[in-house]
């Protein structure tokens, strides 16, 4: 295992005060229940990894675009620290090599699963933010997620982008339906739906018409795979 561990933090130019927090993150839940040793899995880590990325991605973009509306903003961040995306950076410095799977994990294709690289990727966030804090885990961050990004384009108006892709592959225009809602204090919540040739593709919710639309937008141009 320190061999893996000496191998991982060269890859990442990152070496450790305490490896062994590296070690649990690298640590999936079956390897841990398969252990004869009790040992911990990454599942807390990857809790505090989760939280430190959201505010380090959070800042970044508040700073970056400050004329950029908190609908925007937020869309851009769900994209930017959502499994696809943090599965894609983990493999491109190879992180998949390093979890610690267990045999029935493993066997089953695990090494391979978005959601045990994604998971572990936040795990190592953590790891980095309780070895030398929030500094040293924002520089990763950078490093290996905001910085290999194209955030620009992440921020750009997805109703736009979205209509773009279905003219581009003769799919007609998008079409928005919208539900209102109000609470006990009278705030309303507005529910939009986008369909496409007749078929609902996302659903998502907003303060406001716009932002639930735009939220839509974003999550069908994730599950349609659009970059």
């Amino acid at each position: 295992m320190q061999e893996d561990i000496n191998g991982f933090q060269e890859r990442i130019g990152y070496t450790f005060n305490d490896s062994s927090l590296l070690e649990c993150a690298l640590t999936h839940s079956s390897y841990a229940n398969e252990s004869k040793r009790k040992i911990p899995d990454n599942e807390r880590l990857e809790f505090l990894g989760d939280a430190v990325l959201e505010l380090v991605t959070s800042t970044y973009l508040f700073d970056k675009y400050p004329q950029k509306p908190e609908g925007e903003l937020s869309a851009a961040r769900a994209a930017l620290v959502c499994e696809t995306s943090l599965d894609k950076c983990a493999r491109k410095i190879g992180l998949e090599e390093y979890i610690l799977l267990g045999k029935g994990e493993e066997n089953t294709g695990g090494r391979k699963r978005p959601s045990v690289v994604s998971d572990a990727m936040e795990a190592v966030i953590g790891a980095i933010y309780k070895d030398r804090g929030i500094d040293a885990a924002s520089g990763y961050i950078h490093s290996f997620i905001l910085d290999e990004a194209d955030v620009d384009s992440l921020i750009t108006d997805t109703k736009s982008k979205l209509q773009e892709y279905t003219q581009r592959h003769k799919k007609g225009l998008p079409e928005y339906k919208i539900e209102e809602f109000g609470d006990k204090t009278n705030e309303m919540t507005f529910e939009a739906s986008v369909y496409i040739n007749g078929k609902m593709i996302s659903k998502a919710s907003g303060k406001s018409k716009k932002a639930a639309q735009k939220e839509a937008a974003r999550l069908a141009l994730l599950k349609l795979e659009v970059k």
